[in-house]
């Protein structure tokens, strides 16, 4: 594995990220007081967060295993443990880069050495798209069933997203109906030709549906591991709250991280306490459990340092072999 070089964010992205976490945690701190989310925090019980660590950290290999679908379905042939340590390399760069999907990035242009930069891209947002719709799907099928009621808009947005992108990948699986529609897009953008976003299209397509629909049933999986290590660190604050309520909400935290901010720190916390109001959780209490998990979150990614520096060194081993 060669150094990987990353294009360079705009510095006002950059900003105006940083800007919406410290903007987003001001407004919370204003509301009560950070020695009851410290007094919060330092209490938790060790155990439970051990298991929310390990259940992150478990989780990687699940969605390895999503993406071998998903290139096997367009005829590539990686191994399974070589998409195990992209993954962990992705994950790692989650932790620095400030965004939720600097990872892709780097597991694109890591996949790349491997199959071409066509298929990685393809099968990376395919990969990504699947995680996201059926949290998308997931919440829309408990909200009825619990006392959450994050607002109008959010479970707007949220149904919205969620009919949206299962229409997208319809239509990129289909690919006949993008060609069509799509030839007034310029040149790069086009899916007609021989420029990338065509190519890209094609390695969607020969996913095919097979390879699309083991990838949502994966991220099936993969969601519940996620609610789960969600309700560990909430039980590491002695919450008691029922799993299903966590299903509910987990989807709304995942769709902070479309908005610009540092891995939706700022966002998250800002609506945490109306989304645990009806579990009956003091607000502090609420806040301490998102920071919680985005210290768990950036505590896991670094797992994948130690894998990256691996790869360097083999790669580095056999050039000068």
């Amino acid at each position: 594995m060669r150094a990987t070089s990353l294009p360079m964010k705009k510095p006002l992205a950059n900003l105006l990220k940083v800007g919406v976490t410290l903007v987003g945690l001001a407004l919370v701190l204003r509301e009560m007081r950070p020695s009851d989310i410290g007094a919060a925090l330092l209490q938790a019980d060790w155990r439970w967060l051990l298991l929310s660590f390990l259940l992150m950290s478990g989780s990687l290999f699940l969605r390895a295993y999503r993406w071998l679908l998903l290139l096997r379905g367009s005829g590539a042939r990686v191994g399974f443990w070589r998409l195990t340590e992209l993954y962990f390399v992705g994950n790692f760069f989650n932790a620095f880069l400030p965004s939720g999907f600097g990872g892709d990035v780097v597991r694109v242009l890591e996949a790349k050495k491997d199959v071409p930069l066509d298929v990685a891209t393809g099968t990376v947002f395919l990969d990504r798209m699947a995680g996201l719709i059926m949290l998308f799907v997931m919440a829309l099928a408990m909200w009825p069933f619990t006392a959450v009621n994050p607002g109008t808009g959010i479970m707007l947005f949220t149904a919205v997203a969620a009919m949206l992108s299962l229409v997208a990948i319809a239509l990129l699986l289909e690919h006949s109906l993008v060609v069509r529609y799509g030839r007034w897009l310029p040149g790069p953008l086009s899916p007609q030709g021989n420029g990338l976003m065509a190519k890209v299209l094609q390695a969607v397509q020969a996913c095919g549906w097979r390879a699309m629909l083991g990838a949502l049933a994966v991220s099936v999986l993969f969601n519940l591991m996620l609610v789960a290590w969600s309700a560990a660190a909430g039980a590491a604050l002695g919450l008691e709250v029922a799993f299903g309520y966590y299903l509910a909400v987990v989807p709304i935290w995942s769709v902070a991280l479309l908005v610009p901010s540092i891995g939706g720190l700022g966002v998250r916390e800002a609506l945490t306490p109306m989304l645990f109001a009806g579990a009956g959780v003091a607000q502090e209490t609420a806040v301490a459990l998102s920071i919680l998990l985005f210290m768990l979150t950036r505590l896991s990614s670094l797992s994948g340092a130690p894998v990256y520096l691996y790869g360097l060194l083999r790669a580095n081993a056999k050039q000068q072999a």
